[in-house]
């Protein structure tokens, strides 16, 4: 009987039944003849149900040793089956041109002859699946259902955010419940060769055969085998602030990914590092390293490297898009570092999509981080970012390298901070402060006081303005935060700290240090465009408003570290010992902290010249601060 029950219904609603008598045959030839002249009826079913056949249903849920027909009249063109049949039998219901096919020992056809027997070999069969099949005389061959056809491209969703894979698209991610992030991802299919993946000839030309198959090692014979100085130390100011970021230098084979906004100076500060690598200070010896731009010329970057003034010898600079050529080209040189300006400009051959789609930006960091792992080469790339400020294409671009690193700096400012997201071979809270200068960019000599402004001890300014301590990464950095108290509606504006933590601070100085903001318009602002995020700075924003509204401005010399809490208390922050220090260091007289951190703070060997003044609550504070008399 006939399996698919799908097919059946069809056939009864239709009114078109044929029967299924079974027909015993000698050789493999089909259960009903299609011709006009020889089928079996039914008789339990009336006569015009036995109409003369032109279109077939097969169903061939089992193996095509049997092969089926049963002949319909009226459904057209329509089939349940993957097996392939021919409507011409001869009287006694063979077909003539399947008496030929021959079967193996795993049941697939071996053909002997030609006609629909060599059809059968051209075309792969597929059982439970449909085929549209119709009469000679229609003029249509046959469509597979199930057999996807080649050079078609097979189509998923990739989160841009996650990487997160789906068959279809959606509106957020499922994964990570990302909205409008899920993008179209194609890998081509030619002549039956999936062209996702990277080209195994270029696999052959640039990376090296290992003539020993490698096994699992022990670690301790691994540590054994160990070099003590195998970092790629990095010379000068700028060199030591880069690695630093790095944790301690440039790793043998590692990849390391540069992104930032366009302008930052992500390539000056790749071709500055190029230079430093080539100089080979750290070796006694210049070595060479090839510098590659997809985005500007040869001539582009020596001017660039002439308006820097770099002129060293082993620096060679090529300008490729495509990564097959560009790692067949370095090999040859056997460079001490590759620089590759940027990923989402270059392209692998044979893989789906133009560069900079997800496909090919994957793609080719996979191949540069197996030629870095393979040839102990270590690979710089740069990545430009998007809209929300992170690096252009898959999350998963983030995962595959082993560093990655952020270069930030505000369009009118000349500093750049160069933060560390990602380090496989060191700490993640490094941060290095650059400056941009006609030359490139410099290491700045004393960070922590690039944000303060020079002004005289006895100046009208002072009121209103307060001192504070942050901490970014394992780098410290004193701010100042000005607020200004006026009599007008009581509006408040907030420019560089969290609107609901001014708002918490100043309702806490009228509930419990008994301040009346109520009828005043407050303004707070964080100089030089800082953006305030830990806790640190809420006594200094809690003093600034102190000293606006009561109109004393605060004494020169002094700083303020601790986090507020609902009821007026003083609590400690992390790092308090690293805030004091750098306060000393930078010429601080006297520092207001929590009383809890006093005891700790008062054994330290920096700030024994400075005044350690311990407060409980902010009525404290403003007995401490504000009661001096004014010298003028």
């Amino acid at each position: 009987m006939v399996p698919n029950m799908q097919t059946l219904r069809t056939l009864y609603s239709q009114k078109h039944l044929l029967t299924l008598t079974p027909h015993k045959l000698t050789s493999r030839t089909s259960l009903f003849s299609s011709s006009s002249s020889k089928y079996f009826p039914n008789p339990n079913f009336p006569h015009h149900f036995h109409s003369t056949p032109k279109n077939f249903i097969h169903s061939t849920n089992r193996r095509p040793s049997e092969e089926d027909t049963s002949a319909i009249d009226g459904i057209k063109g329509w089939t349940s089956s993957t097996s392939r049949f021919n409507n011409s039998y001869s009287e006694d219901g063979q077909n003539p041109n399947v008496n030929n096919i021959n079967y193996n020992n795993d049941n697939s056809p071996r053909l002997s002859s030609e006609g629909d027997g060599a059809d059968l070999k051209k075309d792969r069969t597929y059982y439970g699946k449909a085929i549209l099949t119709s009469n000679s005389g229609a003029g249509f061959g046959p469509v597979y259902g199930g057999n996807r056809k080649r050079g078609k491209s097979k189509t998923s969703w990739v989160c841009s955010d996650c990487g997160h894979t789906d068959g279809q698209w959606w509106g957020s991610c499922r994964s990570c419940d990302s909205i409008g992030t899920m993008k179209e991802f194609s890998e081509g299919d030619y002549n039956g060769e999936r062209t996702g993946g990277i080209s195994e000839s270029v696999v052959r030309t640039w990376l090296p055969q290992q003539s020993v198959e490698a096994v699992p090692l022990r670690l301790m014979d691994v540590k054994r085998g160990m070099k003590t100085d195998w970092r790629i130390l990095l010379s000068g100011l700028l060199g030591n602030e880069v690695a630093r970021v790095l944790g301690g230098g440039l790793v043998p084979g590692s990849l390391v990914l540069v992104g930032g906004d366009p302008g930052v100076g992500k390539s000056t500060l790749m071709l500055q590092v190029a230079a430093i690598i080539a100089e080979g200070h750290e070796t006694g010896e210049p070595s060479p390293v090839v510098y590659v731009s997809g985005e500007e010329s040869v001539e582009q970057i020596g001017n660039r490297a002439d308006r820097m003034r770099i002129g060293t010898e082993e620096l060679f600079l090529y300008s490729s898009t495509d990564v097959e050529d560009i790692l067949e080209k370095s090999q040859l040189l056997s460079p001490r570092a590759l620089i590759v300006d940027s990923i989402q400009t270059v392209y692998l051959r044979g893989v789906a999509g133009s560069a900079g789609g997800i496909s090919q930006v994957k793609e080719c960091t996979s191949a540069l981080l197996r030629f870095a792992k393979k040839t102990n080469i270590p690979v710089l790339l740069t990545g430009h970012v998007t809209k929300s400020g992170d690096i252009a294409g898959p999350r998963i671009l983030e995962h595959i390298v082993d560093v990655v690193l952020y270069m930030e700096g505000e369009k009118y400012s000349s500093h750049r901070l160069l933060r560390t997201v990602k380090n496989r071979f060191g700490s993640t809270d490094e941060l290095g402060v650059l400056e941009m200068s006609q030359s490139g960019l410099q290491a700045v000599s004393n960070p922590s006081e690039i944000f303060l402004s020079e002004q005289p001890p006895d100046s009208d300014v002072l009121t209103g303005l307060a001192v504070a301590v942050i901490m970014d990464g394992s780098r410290s950095f004193v701010i100042e935060i000005q607020a200004l108290c006026v009599a007008t509606s009581g509006s408040r504006q907030v420019n560089g700290v969290q609107a609901g933590r001014a708002n918490m601070i100043i309702s806490v100085l009228m509930k419990q240090a008994g301040l009346k903001l109520q009828e005043s318009g407050i303004f707070i602002n964080v100089v030089s465009g800082v953006m305030l995020t830990e806790t640190a700075g809420d006594l200094a924003v809690a003093a600034a408003i102190c000293s606006s509204f009561l109109e004393f401005p605060i004494p020169s010399g002094v700083a303020f570290i601790g986090e507020i809490g609902l009821a007026g208390e003083l609590r400690a922050v992390s790092r308090m010992e690293k805030r004091v220090n750098t306060l000393a260091k930078l010429g601080y007289k006297k520092c207001i902290v929590p009383k809890s951190a006093v005891k700790s703070l008062s054994a330290l060997p920096g700030p024994e010249k400075m005044e350690i003044a311990g407060c409980k609550n902010l009525k404290e504070v403003i007995n401490t601060v504000f009661t001096t008399p004014r010298g003028y």
